[in-house]
């Protein structure tokens, strides 16, 4: 597209799925979107959208702590197990605190199952497999009928895949430099299914072309000259992600973040989530800066 950013790396780390641990020798794989890394973007989507139609288990943890790092295993072992009657959600809440805070936890590993949107049931520490058998048996019998049923996956469907149209009218849109209809097009999608994946990401994506294209080249220069201009400020990250430069960017709304207040602050945390979402959120450069933000909020 003329003139719009070449979004082709970030594409490809914001969609590609994160790497996920062997569970051990002879263990059976998740099926895919049945274990997810969930931080505070992603939340409402994956967890309180998700649990209207199967039950979220909530695993709170961290890489940091090695006992929690075991029971993960043992966690998503379950989940390997139960293909897709339930979803297993975790988080580590070095990287997402205030995810923590929602949950009110006290130590780690917590884990907290959500139907519906609300907490269910919950237990804290990691419990030994026969106990968690029937506590997962328990989370779905309490649920019966009363969700949607499992998300569909790959071993559900026998017929060939066939090319959506709706994603066809967004790609031709793009291929004639209408970023406006593109984000219509993938917002068309997103109407009818708030949880695509896909679509998530390409209107993400169109959107920063849309808004980039809108900016001018010199904003660096004239941000670095104003730090106090916000919207310089933006303008300037915009084109510092353009120039895949995003550790560049991500720093500079980071710092807008530590020396404003009120209003200012807010906005600029929104505009840096907003280019965290172009990526894959277990990036080690995106929870890098995770970590800085929120040095720089509290």
């Amino acid at each position: 597209m003329s003139g719009a950013v070449d979004l082709s790396a970030l594409k490809e780390r914001a969609t590609a799925p994160p790497p996920r641990k062997p569970s051990g020798d002879g263990a059976v794989s998740a099926l895919p979107g049945t274990v997810i890394d969930v931080n505070e973007v992603n939340f409402e989507s994956e967890v309180l959208v998700k649990s209207s139609q199967v039950p979220v288990i909530v695993n709170l943890g961290g890489r940091a702590y090695e006992p929690s790092v075991v029971f993960t295993e043992v966690l998503e072992r379950f989940a390997a197990q139960a293909g897709g009657q339930w979803i297993l959600a975790n988080v580590d809440v070095d990287v997402s605190p205030q995810i923590a805070q929602a949950f009110g936890i006290k130590s780690v590993p917590t884990v907290v199952a959500v139907a519906a949107g609300q907490p269910l049931a919950d237990f804290e520490g990691a419990q030994p497999e026969e106990q968690l058998s029937q506590w997962f048996a328990a989370v779905l019998q309490a649920t019966e009928g009363k969700l949607s049923g499992p998300v569909p996956t790959a071993g559900d469907v026998d017929e060939p895949e066939v090319e959506d149209p709706r994603f066809v009218a967004a790609e031709t849109a793009l291929d004639a430099g209408d970023l406006d209809g593109a984000i219509a097009a993938y917002q068309v999608i997103l109407d009818d299914e708030p949880t695509n994946a896909e679509a998530l990401n390409a209107v993400r994506q169109v959107k920063f072309m849309a808004r980039v294209e809108n900016t001018d080249p010199d904003s660096v220069a004239a941000a670095d000259a104003d730090p106090s201009n916000l919207e310089l400020q933006f303008a300037a990250a915009d084109r510092e992600m353009y120039a895949q430069k995003p550790e560049t960017a991500f720093a500079r709304l980071i710092g807008v973040v530590a020396r404003t207040a009120g209003d200012d602050k807010a906005a600029a945390r929104t505009r840096l989530l907003e280019l965290f979402e172009l990526f894959d959120p277990a990036e080690p450069m995106v929870m890098a800066a995770r970590r800085k933000l929120a040095a720089a909020l509290y």
